[in-house]
């Protein structure tokens, strides 16, 4: 594509993949812990071993994915192949964690490790090669901004749904174990037809249009080439500060919920509040980056976020209003996360390589995805030992403005403040715009 709109049919096309692929993710960090380590028995010190050492393998597997993605599309001028052989490893894979044989003990827990492993490659090279063409779709400044809103906004549509539908699918009274089961199952159908959309209804990238020159030599150098460039960075630098921020209070939010708010009835509620409010504020964040750039929309994100977040320190017990508030606020501001360093980073990649052949999009990807899974799993590991280092032991009523809350909202205001001063000093937006390749459409 050239600097031109894409249709708006186009655009639902292409965004439609994003929300199987945020289905598939939920039910696997949430459900399979339980399923396997209290329904089917398995020890859960074995299960978080193989969820951990999986998690772990999955995330160093993207640079390796994404390289592989760019010598695909190098070869065919297509990357449509890498996407169309990940879908029935995300199917199958899916269906086998849900679908258990009745095995016990090492046999068990050689089987979730199998279909996690399945489940991890294909999710992986599927969401690498997807989101590698939707940097490819348009050279526009602004118009890339538009594509990943409304994939964000499709890809929160798929977590409200995989939240959702295993406990409706159970039935009344019914065992979530039956509900994942008839979920994977419903899961395929959902699948298949939102890649086909996405296959056959939205263009096909501009890079598959020019010839490329294959990179032929798989070398760790050359997995690790896009660190080269100072643009990335930089982006990357605020992408760690920035999405540890964000990944403390969603490991939090459930203690919080219980013990701060002592309100747990309402989680399910608050969680749906804040994807609601993500999706309903993308068009905000396309309006605003038009108006002042992705780099200062994305800094009034990151201090939107901040805002919420000092509100919710100050929180405490029955404050369901206050918090609903917070929660809305704060899914404004997480648009902003979805919506535009996406974009930003299409961006640097034509900094670097300019807008034409033998983009490496892929290698881009994997890394990111790389540093986004790392960000989670550094969450987690910062969090958690530190609240049971000064005590916190979840189910106890924990007072307004206490640790949990200091760990739950004030560590994440001091690390989005932190990623506010280093996109504020780094020069992305300016050497973006700088770049001939991307002069499709209108720069404000």
């Amino acid at each position: 594509m050239n600097g031109s709109p894409l249709p708006r049919a186009s655009l639902v096309a292409y965004a439609a993949l994003a929300m199987p692929l945020a289905m598939a993710a939920l039910p696997v960090y949430v459900h399979v812990p339980k399923l396997y380590g209290d329904d089917l028995g398995l020890s859960l010190g074995v299960v978080g071993a193989i969820l951990l050492v999986a998690r772990l393998l999955d995330a160093l597997q993207d640079p390796l994915l994404g390289w592989w993605s760019d010598r695909v599309a190098a070869k065919s001028h297509d990357r449509r192949p890498f996407l169309i052989a990940a879908v029935p490893l995300l199917a199958l894979g899916l269906i086998g964690l849900f679908h258990p044989p009745g095995l016990h003990g090492v046999p068990l827990a050689t089987w979730l490790a199998g279909c996690l492993a399945v489940v991890y490659v294909g999710f992986s090279m599927g969401a690498i090669s997807y989101f590698a063409i939707g940097a490819e779709l348009s050279t526009d400044y602004h118009e890339r901004t538009r594509v990943t809103a409304v994939r964000g906004a499709f890809g929160v549509a798929g977590v409200l749904i995989a939240a959702a539908l295993p406990g409706w699918l159970a039935g009344e009274g019914g065992p979530l174990s039956e509900g994942l089961r008839r979920f994977s199952l419903a899961y395929v159908p959902i699948l298949l037809v939102a890649a086909a959309v996405t296959l056959f209804g939205s263009p096909v990238p501009r890079a598959t249009q020019v010839s490329t020159s294959p990179v032929d030599r798989a070398t760790w150098r050359s997995l690790a080439a896009p660190l080269s460039n100072s643009s990335f960075r930089w982006l990357l630098g605020v992408f760690v500060a920035s999405g540890v921020a964000s990944a403390i209070p969603a490991t939090l939010i459930l203690f919080y919920v219980q013990d701060v708010l002592e309100r747990p009835e309402l989680s399910g509620a608050f969680l749906a509040l804040y994807f609601l409010f993500g999706a309903a504020g993308m068009p905000f964040w396309v309006a605003a980056s038009r108006r002042v750039g992705k780099k200062r929309a994305w800094l009034l994100g990151m201090l939107m976020s901040v805002a919420a977040f000092a509100w919710a320190f100050m929180l405490g017990h029955g404050d369901a209003f206050g918090f609903g508030m917070v929660c809305a606020l704060s899914g404004i501001a997480y648009g902003a996360e979805l919506a535009l360093p996406p974009s930003i980073l299409a961006d640097v990649v034509d900094r670097e390589r300019g807008a034409g052949a033998g983009r490496p999009d892929g290698a881009y990807f994997g890394l990111w995805q790389l540093t986004e899974k790392l960000n989670l799993a550094l969450a987690a590991g910062l969090a958690l030992p530190l609240l049971a280092a000064i005590g916190y032991r979840p189910g106890t009523v924990q007072a307004a403005m206490g640790s949990l809350s200091t760990m739950y909202a004030i560590v994440p205001c001091a690390l989005k403040l932190l990623a506010v001063a280093i996109l504020w000093f780094a020069p992305i937006d300016r050497m973006v715009r700088t770049n001939p390749a991307l002069q499709g459409g209108s720069q404000s």
